[in-house]
């Protein structure tokens, strides 16, 4: 994978030395409730600010940006709202896809996004289809992704295997779960963004996140811009990361 040289911070960027970013995308329905706005112009910003930090991921060197976009338990949400955010979820590929295209940038999409709207599903194939020969930083996209469900799913697939006769059950080790896992062709996470106050997973990347850095900020999706990213780089740069050692 060609990598883009990074910014220097002190000018742009410091050498922040990540190089998978994930974020927990939090806080619309707050913000839109602070202006006493619907929740689908919540939403409406907080595409926004997805289009604000892909670019800033891009301009800081990030090999993969990974966004949480739609978890397998939204579907508990009111109809409507669901309605809304694949409204939204479409008009973005839509709208954006050129864009990604002219920049190089890889599209991915992980989680079952395959139970969606056939329409929907043929639109998501066909982008990353579109970029998959690039070789700029990946933009993933996680819809309909539960950790819990993922590992319910890994752990399944390496049973067919075991059945199949294709590997022993001894055989089994951290490159053959990762290798099952829907993150399997992305770099390993370094850092986990949460916005809007709350200090949780929320069933997000729970395999993925083991030795990432965890950073939690207050600051409401819609609003969070490359400046908010920046800090985040700023404190991981800043991180003694031993992973188990001295």
């Amino acid at each position: 994978m060609a990598t883009q040289a990074k910014p220097d911070l002190t000018s742009g960027a410091p050498d922040h030395g990540a190089r998978h970013v994930a974020i927990i995308m939090d806080g619309n329905g707050r913000w839109a409730k602070k202006r006493f706005l619907p929740r689908i112009a919540g939403h409406r910003a907080g595409v926004e600010a997805v289009r604000r930090v892909a670019r800033a991921a891009q301009d800081m060197g990030l090999e993969c940006l990974t966004l949480y976009a739609f978890s397998s338990e939204n579907w508990k949400r009111p109809a409507s709202e669901v309605a809304d955010l694949m409204g939204l979820l479409r008009h973005f590929i839509q709208s954006d896809i050129d864009e990604f295209h002219a920049n190089g940038v890889r599209l991915r999409v992980v989680g079952h996004y395959q139970a969606l709207d056939p329409s929907l599903v043929a639109l998501i194939e066909g982008a990353m289809e579109r970029t998959a020969g690039n070789r700029g930083p990946i933009i993933a996209i996680a819809l309909n992704y539960g950790a819990q469900d993922e590992l319910v799913r890994m752990a399944r697939m390496l049973a067919c295997r075991v059945q199949a006769g294709e590997i022993k059950a001894e055989e089994i080790g951290l490159a053959e779960v990762e290798g099952a896992l829907y993150t399997a062709d992305l770099p390993p996470l370094d850092l986990m963004i949460r916005t809007s106050g709350e200090q949780r997973l929320s069933n997000f990347m729970l395999w993925q996140a083991a030795y990432a850095e965890l950073y939690f900020t207050d600051t409401l999706w819609p609003d969070f811009d490359a400046c908010a990213l920046a800090a985040a780089l700023d404190a991981f740069r800043l991180r003694d990361r031993r992973f188990g050692g001295l």
